[in-house]
């Protein structure tokens, strides 16, 4: 386990999950005040927590919900039960899951620039997740989960009955490396590595609306993209001064397109580092600017973003044939030749009703 400020802490600022430092739900806009302000390559250590487990339809109550699959009070976090227990706002209904940490204020970021995110490590926070389906979502909504269809608030008088299906995994080590088992009967469990990364890293958007923390855009937000691991980056199109920079919904393992609604979520102790690149700089670097982009150290990662899955495949394209054309010198025509021959476009997800495609391009095609 590990709990607020304990263990190891590797970045040079620490910012915890509480009450004041986080919303539910929602993403940071223009207006949400910085609850840290850093120096642009500054690295800070966030404690992120998952949704599962405190949200409404699991009691919004960690310590007893998690001693239902015979986890004991000392294995809870203890930000998890601050928050369930706080008056943090969360409508289940209107409001995303997500628990979003932040924002955090870059000296020197002003619009037009590009924010890069490294992530340095990632530690899991507890020896557990969840994989959960909801009635109304995933990429079969309407056919899974297989109960009965949750009740209306107050529905006939009575208490509101969720009937989500919520699959504890637990995690454990085999032949030195970190697994999550999901059982399913007569004693057998499928086993996995557990690969972590953040789902949820943005920037806060030019609004003064409430901007809700499930759908993905140009500020990043819930992107759910299975390559950002440690030694990855994420560069972002700042929208207000000081960029605003936020993270949540932290995975210890997903599949591509994260069928059933979530993947497996579970809290990490993540170290980032954040870069101002100026305007100029990026567009040199990058080659675009109004989309968020991701490199690890073999990929760069055009990415595609729209309601329709269609769509977004045509977007990624676009913009890996932007890419190549500007970073490259590469003819265009001759950029879409190569994408047809040698580059992957893997859909990123496809439950966060704008659905996700990123295309994944060879560094070594190109010495």
């Amino acid at each position: 386990m590990l709990q607020p400020k304990e263990g190891r802490i590797d970045g040079a600022h620490y910012l915890p999950t509480t009450p004041e430092t986080c919303l539910w739900g929602r993403l940071p806009n223009r207006d949400r005040p910085p609850v840290l302000r850093v120096a642009s390559g500054d690295t800070v250590t966030i404690d992120t927590l998952s949704h599962e487990g405190i949200l409404e339809d699991q009691g919004r109550d960690p310590v007893t919900y998690l001693a239902g699959f015979g986890v004991p009070a000392g294995e809870v976090l203890a930000d998890a039960r601050d928050l369930a227990a706080s008056g943090v706002a969360h409508d289940y209904d209107e409001d995303g899951p997500h628990v979003v940490t932040g924002p955090i204020e870059v000296a020197g970021a002003e619009p037009g620039d590009m924010l890069r995110v490294e992530t340095l490590s990632l530690l899991i926070r507890a020896p557990y997740g969840f994989i959960s389906s909801r009635h109304g979502y995933g990429a079969l909504p309407g056919e899974f989960p297989e109960t009965a269809p949750d009740s209306g608030p107050g529905e006939d008088g009575g208490v509101r009955a969720y009937n989500s299906v919520c699959e504890f995994v637990e995690v454990v080590e085999e032949a030195g490396r970190l697994h999550g088992t999901l059982p399913y009967g007569g004693g057998r469990a499928a086993r996995f590595p557990l690969k972590p990364f953040l789902g949820l890293m943005g920037v806060a958007a030019d609004t003064a609306d409430p901007v809700h923390s499930v759908p993905p855009g140009s500020h990043g937000g819930n992107l759910d993209i299975n390559e950002l691991q440690v030694g990855s980056s994420l560069y972002l199109p700042v929208h207000v001064p000081g960029a605003g920079f936020y993270t949540g919904d932290p995975h210890y393992a997903q599949g591509n397109g994260e069928v059933a609604l979530t993947a497996l979520e579970a809290p990490l102790r993540a170290t980032l580092r954040l870069t101002v690149i100026p305007r100029a700089e990026a567009s040199a670097l990058l080659g675009m600017l109004d989309e968020p982009f991701a490199e690890t150290a073999t990929h760069w990662l055009p990415l595609g973003l729209h309601e329709d899955l269609d769509e977004a495949v045509r977007r990624a394209v676009r913009a890996a044939v932007g890419f190549l054309s500007a970073t490259q010198e590469m003819p265009r025509h001759t950029a879409l030749a190569y994408l047809s021959g040698a580059a992957d476009f893997e859909i990123s997800q496809v439950v966060d009703g704008i659905k996700g495609v990123h295309c994944m391009i060879r560094k070594a095609d190109f010495r």
